[in-house]
């Protein structure tokens, strides 16, 4: 046997072990957590008269989210002063000394989206700045990106992540596809930032403002000659939403406005998914002026600077998956 041969013979096999591995990383980079229930936040209790306060959050977003000229609500990390952030973590500490099993089922809702949309702010925060939350690698295994199965915090004495926030105690429990909407990943694709904090009563019409905001925003939904492109959520979290593409666009048309709900009328197809992975960070919209002009980039805040070139020439800074070739559409 010549050693042409015997090195084929050698190699094929590791060569297919090497794609099967590969194959199976790509396929645990893209895919969603299922919906997994941890039991131990079942306890509630109907009856209950505590009531957790979330004044410091909604201080937080009324003095730092802003909505972007594209419409996307912006939070101004860069601008968070020592005091605001040094309250802000009085307000976690605060949210890890709740007895949230003995709440009735709506205050733990509102306790749950707030604590997992503040985590992530705060964990931007704790690394900025960044370009896109997926840089920020401090989940546990070879695999993993991005902060979102590293245990960030303490409620009852459990260590909690984020994704347990989100995948074993929020989508289990409450099984509402609504969920998708609240929470906030500090993704220009992903569903808005609320402007203000979840309460026990506010909390149904928040989701269902949430709902309909996106599914109405080029995020959620956009539509051309060729059919619609959903955000990936739709592709992700697909057995949240039905079955089938009809039961998928069933429930889009649910929130839908008159326009989008005259397209879906004619039952049109899926022709893709797209997701923006940039951080929704107010110096990263690049469309976006300053409240006060600043007369050179050499007296701009540094957050600004570093989005810009030395003439003050715009960067756009792409954190998409793909980017579909022609369209300009970000997609996955």
């Amino acid at each position: 046997m010549n050693s042409a041969k015997s090195h084929h013979f050698l190699y094929t096999p590791i060569a297919a072990a090497l794609a099967v591995f590969l194959a199976a990383f790509a396929n645990t980079a893209i895919a969603a957590p299922d919906s997994d229930l941890w039991d131990r936040w079942l306890p509630h209790d109907p009856a209950s008269a505590i009531t957790v306060d979330h004044y410091e959050w909604s201080h937080m977003l009324e003095m730092y989210l802003r909505q972007g000229t594209d419409g996307v609500n912006r939070f101004d990390y860069g601008a968070v002063t020592p005091h605001d952030r040094a309250t802000f973590l009085g307000y976690l500490d605060s949210l890890s000394q709740v007895p949230i099993s003995q709440c009735r089922r709506e205050e733990q809702l509102a306790f749950w989206i707030n604590l997992y949309n503040a985590l992530t702010v705060n964990t931007v925060l704790d690394h900025y700045p960044v370009e896109s939350i997926r840089d920020i690698d401090i989940s546990p295994g070879l695999f993993s990106k991005g902060p979102w199965k590293r245990k960030l915090f303490t409620v009852e004495g459990e260590a909690v992540s984020l994704d347990d926030i989100e995948h074993r105690i929020l989508r289990p429990v409450w099984n509402d596809p609504r969920m998708h909407y609240v929470l906030n990943c500090a993704a220009v694709g992903c569903p808005q930032l609320n402007q203000e904090a979840f309460t026990a009563d506010n909390a149904e019409a928040l989701m269902n403002a949430s709902a309909r905001a996106y599914v109405n925003s080029p995020h959620g939904v956009s539509v051309d000659a060729r059919g619609l492109t959903l955000s990936s959520i739709y592709r992700w979290y697909k057995e949240d939403f039905g079955d089938s593409d009809q039961a998928l666009l069933a429930h889009i048309a649910q929130y839908a406005d008159a326009p989008l709900a005259k397209v879906l009328a004619d039952n049109p197809r899926i022709r893709g998914y797209h997701y923006d992975w940039r951080l929704n960070d107010l110096a990263i919209d690049v469309s976006w002026v300053p409240a006060k002009p600043v007369a050179t980039l050499a007296a701009a805040p540094e957050r600004f600077r570093s989005m810009h070139g030395a003439a003050g020439r715009t960067v756009k800074i792409d954190h998409s998956e793909t980017q579909r070739v022609g369209t300009g559409r970000i997609s996955d």
